[in-house]
């Protein structure tokens, strides 16, 4: 009975001993992403292809607009056969431009899957790296835990920032900032 006390003392003990031995870290997962030069060339292309579609789309609620208009001003001249015509002409391109609508809102999640997907690899390689040769046991997203004791998990993010190539200085804020005055540019 003695020994098996002390066997189960020291099994406590050792496991207590690993457990404090074990290592954790943190990232900012989210941030790395965004800020990843990568994904500001993603963004470039992504805003391309947005604004390619937008164009798009308007000229045909351009095109469409005009059809109606020519509609409402004619269809008390026309017969009954053309009137039916041209409102069947209308429908299909109502239907064309809500086709194209999702069509597009499909083609663009689809081009920003394909865009982020090797930033994301990239971003978890990176992680996986530092967390390796440092000895990390752990490595958790911070954006994604309500409460991280700095003393005990070590913030592997400006590591990889550095890693990844992303400047200093460069914040979500600034980033934030960034976009905002590139939709007011456009918009102008």
């Amino acid at each position: 009975m003695k020994k098996l006390i002390i066997i189960a003392a020291a099994a406590f003990f050792g496991i207590a001993a690993s457990a404090q031995s074990a290592k954790f870290a943190h990232v900012n997962y989210d941030e790395l992403v965004a800020l990843s030069p990568a994904a500001d060339s993603a963004r470039v292309v992504l805003q391309k292809a947005q604004k390619d579609a937008l164009e798009e789309l308007q000229m045909m609620q351009e095109e469409a607009q005009n059809k109606y208009q020519q509609y409402q001003q004619k269809a008390s001249t026309w017969s009954a056969s053309v009137r039916e015509s041209k409102e069947r002409e209308l429908q299909e391109m109502s239907s064309r431009i809500q086709d194209f609508q999702q069509s597009a809102q499909a083609d663009i999640q689809q081009l920003q899957n394909n865009k982020m997907a090797p930033i994301y690899k990239r971003v978890h390689e990176v992680v996986e790296d530092l967390a390796k040769k440092g000895g990390f046991i752990y490595v958790f997203d911070a954006s994604s835990i309500l409460y991280i004791d700095a003393a005990q998990s070590k913030d592997l993010t400006p590591e990889a920032r550095k890693v990844l190539g992303i400047p200093a200085g460069r914040t979500l804020e600034s980033l934030q900032a960034e976009l905002q005055a590139q939709q007011q540019a456009m918009q102008q």
